[in-house]
C-alpha cells in the first residue's frame, strides 16, 4: 500500500469521485477532488499531489486536454486516466500525451492504487458473456445526459435529440435490468 500519498481526483461524476475518495482516504491517502479543468489546474498547482486520477470526459471537456498541462505543472506526478468509454485509440492517445496509465470505469481503490504504484493488478476482468442490452444502454445514456443537465428534462431531451414528452415516457418506465 501507499503510505500517505496525495491524490487529486478530477471527475465531474461527484458520486464516483466521493466514493473513490473515501476509499482512498481509508487506505491512508490524502485526497482532494475537482470537477472541472480550471479547478483541477488550480488545485494541482497549489497542492502538488503525488498522483492525479483524471476522468476522460469532464462534462463538455475532454480530460485528455488536461494531461499535458498537468504534466507541466506536476512533472513528478503520475496521471491515471479513467473512463466509462474505454477504447484502444483513447488509451493510446492518453499514454502519448503523458498519462502514466489508463483504466476503464468502473474500478475500485485497490486497482487504482496498484496501478499508480506500478504493481500488477488482479487478473483483468473478462468481458461479460452477454453484452448489455440495447434498452439498458439507452437507459444508461438517458440517465447520464439527464444528470449532466441537473435533472432538467427539457435540456436533456434537446441534448439527446428527442422530444421532451418522449423522454418523459421513457423515464416513467422502470429501469431496464442488465
Amino acid at each position: 500500500m501507499l503510505n500517505g500519498p496525495s491524490i487529486l481526483i478530477v471527475d465531474d461524476d461527484t458520486t464516483f469521485s466521493s466514493v473513490l475518495g473515501r476509499s482512498l482516504s481509508r487506505r491512508g491517502c490524502e485526497v482532494d477532488s475537482a470537477e472541472d479543468p480550471e479547478t483541477a489546474m488550480q488545485k494541482a498547482r497549489s497542492a502538488k499531489p503525488d498522483y492525479v486520477v483524471l476522468d476522460l470526459k469532464l462534462g463538455e471537456h475532454s480530460g485528455l486536454n488536461l494531461v499535458e498541462p498537468l504534466n507541466e505543472a506536476l512533472p513528478e506526478a503520475r496521471i491515471l486516466v479513467l473512463t466509462g468509454y474505454a477504447s484502444i485509440p483513447t488509451a493510446v492517445e492518453a499514454i502519448k500525451l503523458g498519462a502514466y496509465n489508463y483504466l476503464p470505469k468502473p474500478t475500485d481503490a485497490e486497482t487504482v492504487l496498484a496501478t499508480l504504484e506500478g504493481k500488477p493488478t488482479a487478473e483483468p476482468e473478462k468481458p461479460p458473456q452477454k453484452p448489455m442490452s440495447l434498452r439498458r444502454l439507452e437507459w444508461e445514456q438517458i440517465q447520464r445526459v439527464l444528470n449532466e443537465h441537473d435533472g432538467n428534462i427539457s435540456a436533456a431531451a434537446r441534448a439527446l435529440g428527442i422530444h421532451r414528452r418522449t423522454l418523459q415516457r421513457k423515464l416513467s418506465k422502470k429501469p431496464v435490468k442488465q
